[in-house]
């Protein structure tokens, strides 16, 4: 992606005119959120954000769209998702303050005359309290009679059926356990070479779980690099397809959700 082009859509790298400016043509905003959170010994922990922000970005310059900074911490690893709390790195919020942040930052863009964000998840367990941020802000806006329309979307959601099956020799083992495995290391390879050990890869490990959570968090299940299916068939050319497939698919999803 051109980072020209990318940098020209980040609100914090631009003054306040400029935005003003771009607002008066009622862009859809973008507001990638992901997590500080362990990714095995190959990939950095800061992979949710970076996934998140990447797929944002490209659709917003598909739909002419600006780009909210990235929230980089998100809420608590789970051991069935992304290994849990037991790693050292990892580094969460309480439920309560990842949808405070995420209600107060919709609050001051519908301020600014936004009225059309889309918050790219790139973590699994965010899910539900960003759906509360949301559903919190859209209750104050409706007191003041402002409206703003909020698409949240976890990318991975939109990357075709018959490209996860082209990529698996055996089935698809399904968004949880492919923390820090094929998915997430072909798209970092295609996004980010220079930040993976491909030397570091571990052996070819499954996470086995219950069909519950236990608390307090143990670790029991999770393989000890913390990557919860086999990473080693990853390449950038299936990260390249990867992207390229779900990005077209998010901008076929909200040129039709906002009319664009």
């Amino acid at each position: 992606m051109n980072e020209a082009v990318y940098a020209s859509r980040r609100i914090d790298l631009m003054p306040w005119t400029k935005y003003r400016e771009r607002l008066a043509k009622a862009p859809v905003i973008f507001l990638p959120v992901g997590a500080l959170e362990q990714h095995g010994p190959h990939l950095p922990m800061g992979c949710d954000a970076l996934l998140a922000e990447a797929m944002a970005a490209r659709v917003a310059e598909a739909l002419d769209g600006l780009l909210l900074p990235t929230l980089r911490y998100g809420y608590k690893s789970q051991a069935r998702s992304g290994g849990g709390q037991t790693f050292p790195g990892t580094t969460s919020l309480d439920g309560g303050t990842l949808t405070a942040m995420v209600r107060d930052i919709l609050r001051e863009v519908a301020r600014h005359g936004a009225s059309r964000i889309v918050i790219v998840n790139g973590h699994v367990e965010n899910q539900w309290f960003l759906t509360e941020g949301i559903d919190l802000a859209l209750r104050e806006l409706a007191l003041t009679g402002r409206h703003m329309q909020v698409v949240r979307c976890e990318y991975w959601n939109f990357t075709p059926q018959t490209v996860l099956e082209s990529l698996f020799d055996g089935g698809f083992p399904g968004v949880d356990l492919e923390h820090a495995a094929l998915l997430e290391t072909s798209m970092m390879l295609a996004l980010y070479p220079q930040l993976i050990d491909m030397a570091a890869i571990p052996e070819d490990a499954t996470g086995v779980f219950p069909g519950y959570d236990s608390y307090p968090q143990d670790g029991r299940g999770v393989p000890a690099s913390g990557v919860l299916a086999p990473a080693r068939a990853a390449s950038p050319v299936k990260g390249k397809l990867l992207i390229d497939s779900t990005v077209a698919e998010m901008v076929k999803a909200l040129r039709q959700e906002f009319t664009v």
